[in-house]
């Protein structure tokens, strides 16, 4: 991977292909979670980004900004635009990466051609503060000092009871990698994901085409942040992908790659909401 300054911290990110750009912004703990995505066949028609966010894989964060704010996750992802001179690019984005993409929108909506959300983490849904109880014992582990049991109880918590093996064979090293950044994901992510706003007033702002991929095996919370996206946008379209849950980028890249190329194209044809 490539590196350059953004907004103060050095960003891994690699660019695959010509064609339309797509922006990957992967979600909490492995950072090449979305490298099987940029891989596979179907989306060889576009030029596929990806990078990793600060704090994860091989893009640094200063100790001092580890509580890192959505906002300015998309305004890294920006500045890696602006650097690629990207004008415009479709962004797909999955959980806390889902919510830097509606973040992007939201903020520089003529960037953007096509939001593509693969379970956004939209923790202001009822079932939110359940989630975060089921998190807080892991959060307690990770303070105790054992980051990988703290690790392997998240992913087996959004995972199914094949998680390991369905990281490890479409992202060799990824649980490795994701306990190596186990700070970012539990000193960082969650109190910023957590802290994050966005409701209507902030959606309406997007008239962009959108598109929300489900795993049928997911958890409630995503269950219900896909119900709040219809609500939201109008434009919203679904995509499901059968028996996957939230890992559903590791776990079932062919299905997910093919509906992202199938919307990307044509969304291109879609006039935006006005």
């Amino acid at each position: 991977m490539r590196h350059i300054k953004v907004n103060g911290v050095e960003v891994a990110y690699e660019v695959v292909g010509r064609g339309e750009p797509i922006l990957f912004i992967h979600g909490a703990h492995i950072a090449d979670a979305m490298r099987p995505l940029v891989a596979d066949p179907a989306l060889d028609r576009f030029q596929r980004i990806r990078y990793h966010r600060r704090g994860l894989g091989g893009s640094s964060c200063p100790p001092e900004a580890r509580a890192t704010a959505v906002a300015v996750h998309a305004e890294d992802a920006v500045g890696l635009l602006e650097h690629l001179g990207v004008d415009r690019a479709h962004v797909v984005g999955h959980s806390s990466g889902g919510s830097i993409a509606l973040e992007i929108a939201s903020r520089h909506p003529t960037r953007v051609s096509s939001l593509v959300l693969l379970e956004p983490a939209l923790m202001m849904v009822p079932s939110g503060a359940a989630f975060v109880d089921l998190v807080t014992p892991l959060v307690g582990r990770y303070e105790g000092g054992d980051a990988e049991s703290a690790v392997h109880g998240f992913l087996a918590l959004v995972g199914d009871r094949d998680w390991r093996n369905a990281i490890e064979r479409t992202v060799p090293g990824g649980i490795a990698q994701a306990v190596k950044d186990a700070a970012t994901f539990f000193v960082s992510e969650l109190p910023a994901v957590s802290d994050w706003t966005f409701g209507p007033e902030q959606a309406t702002a997007i008239t962009c085409p959108v598109l929300s991929v489900l795993g049928s095996k997911t958890s409630p919370l995503f269950v219900e942040g896909h119900e709040l996206l219809h609500e939201w946008f109008p434009q919203c379209h679904d995509a499901d992908i059968p028996g996957a849950s939230h890992l559903l980028e590791m776990e079932a890249p062919g299905p997910v790659a093919a509906a992202i190329a199938a919307y990307c194209s044509d969304a291109l044809q879609a006039p935006p909401l006005r």
